[in-house]
């Protein structure tokens, strides 16, 4: 099952590809459906709850960066950290559903500046992109996307929503 993969590959990717970090952490939650698992990145604990499996590991606190995000070739603005991703895969889990990703993160520069960043890099991966005010919409690799940018001072946050 496609969002099966999609799951281990977040949990693959939220241990293996990121650094340890003392300060604060990524936290990663997946619903499949059946199960559940949740990385917190306030204390690097790893809980897992399946109709096979329910437990806790204690792992180093993880911290994802712009690096670590792709949506068709174009990463997060540079310098930015992933404070949260989450992965729905809809109400079965399975094939077919509707499954939803969300990625919270939080850049160093304005609204503006990460805005016009983000258009001019979906232009040269060849996306279109439609800009509405703080926003952007369009679609890559099959599946539409969303990205909000709310100005937080001389920083943004922002949230990047990957419907499937």
């Amino acid at each position: 099952m496609i969002v099966k993969s999609a799951a281990v590959a977040a949990i693959a990717l939220s241990l293996v590809a990121c650094s340890k970090t003392d300060g604060e952490g990524t936290t990663v939650s997946i619903n499949g459906g059946n199960g559940t698992a949740l990385v917190d990145g306030d204390s690097g604990e790893v809980k897992v709850d399946t109709p096979l499996f329910k437990g806790a590991i204690k792992l180093p606190k993880i911290t994802m960066t712009a690096d670590n995000f792709d949506l068709n070739g174009v990463h997060l603005y540079p310098g930015s950290k992933i404070g949260s991703v989450n992965v729905d895969a809809g109400k079965d889990g399975g094939e077919g559903s509707d499954g939803v990703v969300r990625v919270r993160f939080d850049s160093p520069a304005s609204a503006e500046k990460v805005r016009e960043w983000f258009r001019s890099e979906f232009e040269k991966a060849g996306t279109s992109v439609t800009v509405n005010g703080n926003s952007l919409s369009g679609q890559a690799e099959g599946e539409r996307f969303r990205i909000d940018l709310q100005p937080a001072g001389e920083r943004v946050n922002g949230v990047v929503t990957i419907n499937g």
